[in-house]
């Protein structure tokens, strides 16, 4: 246990790591350090040029550079602001500060100091035994950030790797390598990656900007059968498949429910609008049932549409519905209390149930509020008439009545 004392403690001696044709580090992170890795140096042309290049934003709206598990930090270092006590998944408290070390150096550019905190994590992971996956593979991509981020492609690749074999499909760890195989001039591997990567979450901009570039390049380099030089690209099962999508903010809710509010009122209208007028086609035709079908369907879209209820009350009263008729006047007059026409067409209704006092009160409030109305005026003096022979009919038949009846 004493490489992982050693990987708990305060030394900050480096490590030798080994990439694609890499040597040992030296002092990464120091002024004036350059890395020596044969397949790196003759294709690395501006790294730091390339990668801008390739670089965009995750989902989340996180960098593809930025380390995995990193949260806010508390600590004396100028630009940073994270708990470096903070717990990291299965690692134990000392493991997990080495780890949170090594993000706020990230987040600060200390690129090379960052790396040997994630490599003595590491380090201590494999000599302590802790079987957790996640957490090495987190590791592992963190510090192939750093590679990229100090040229080092051919290590970044190694350590994508090891990610990924611990945690298949992860998407940084792709994304990664992704960008260290373009580096590398390796395009066809950077192109299978990068399609990968867009299965998982088809919304990473870093890796489609990058499959339009490289399939340029591609055809350029393998002429029109490229596509049948390329590895395979593998099927990333549904499980590992994220969605993610920046959830809107309240006002582009907001906006979007209005505007469809929007159009529900306008088809509604439209039908309405539509329905009155066939209602309307019909009562001219003489077909007052089917004229009534269509107000009664104006009704379910505007339920308090004055106009209508007369209109179907007309149809009723055609239909000798006269109740009907009455009930659909009575909403009428609720809505418009002095609606001449529901109180006119109420009265006829009166009429046809043979409630004449009722159809005369009516008709005199017709022409109280307009006594122009000659129609009023002729069915007043009618339903006058029918009142006095129908008081008459009363008076006569009550005389009648045998007095033990």
């Amino acid at each position: 246990m004493s490489g992982l004392r050693a990987a708990m403690g305060n030394s900050q001696k480096k490590g030798p790591g080994h990439g694609e044709g890499g040597g040992p580090h030296s002092q990464p992170g120091t002024p004036g350090y350059k890395r020596s890795h044969g397949n790196n140096t003759a294709n690395s042309k501006d790294v730091q040029g390339k990668s801008s290049a390739v670089n965009g934003t995750l989902p989340a709206g996180k960098s593809q550079d930025e380390p995995q598990g990193s949260g806010p930090v508390h600590s004396g270092t100028a630009g940073a602001s994270c708990n470096l006590d903070a717990p990291c998944g299965a690692l134990p408290p000392p493991l997990a500060r080495l780890k949170n070390e090594g993000n706020m150096l990230f987040k600060n550019g200390q690129f090379g100091d960052a790396l040997e905190k994630y490599t003595q994590a590491i380090d201590g992971c494999i000599e302590a035994g802790i079987d957790s996956p996640e957490d090495l593979c987190i590791l592992y991509s963190n510090r192939a950030a750093c590679y990229l981020k100090d040229g080092n492609s051919a290590d970044c690749i190694q350590d994508c790797t090891r990610a990924l074999e611990l945690r298949p499909f992860s998407l940084k760890p792709l994304l990664r390598r992704a960008m260290a195989y373009e580096t590398l001039e390796r395009y066809r591997k950077a192109y299978a990656d990068y399609k990968t990567v867009l299965q998982i979450d088809n919304s990473v901009q870093a890796a489609q900007d990058s499959v339009h570039r490289i399939t340029k390049m591609l055809i350029e380099q393998d002429g029109p059968d490229w596509r049948e030089k390329l590895p395979e690209i593998p099927m990333v099962p549904l499980s590992a498949q994220q969605h993610r999508k920046d959830e809107p903010s309240a006002e582009i809710l907001q906006a979007r429910a209005a505007r469809a509010e929007q159009e529900r009122a306008r088809k509604a209208e439209a039908r309405f609008t539509l329905m009155k007028q066939e209602g309307s086609d019909l009562v001219n035709s003489g077909q007052f049932q089917g004229a009534a079908d269509k107000y009664s369907k104006c009704l379910a879209i505007k339920p308090n549409e004055c106009a209508i209820y007369t209109n179907r009350a007309l149809c009723y009263l055609k239909l000798e519905g006269f109740a009907e008729a009455k009930r659909d006047c009575d909403s009428a007059l609720q809505i418009e209390p002095n609606n001449k026409k529901a109180f006119y067409r109420r009265a006829l209704a009166h009429k046809g149930l043979k409630d004449y006092l009722s159809a005369s009160t009516d008709l005199q409030e017709v022409l109280q509020l307009d006594p122009n109305v000659q129609e009023a005026e002729q069915e007043l003096e009618m339903v006058t008439s029918l009142l006095r022979e129908s008081l008459l009919a009363n008076s006569q038949g009550k005389v009648s009545l045998p007095k033990n009846a």
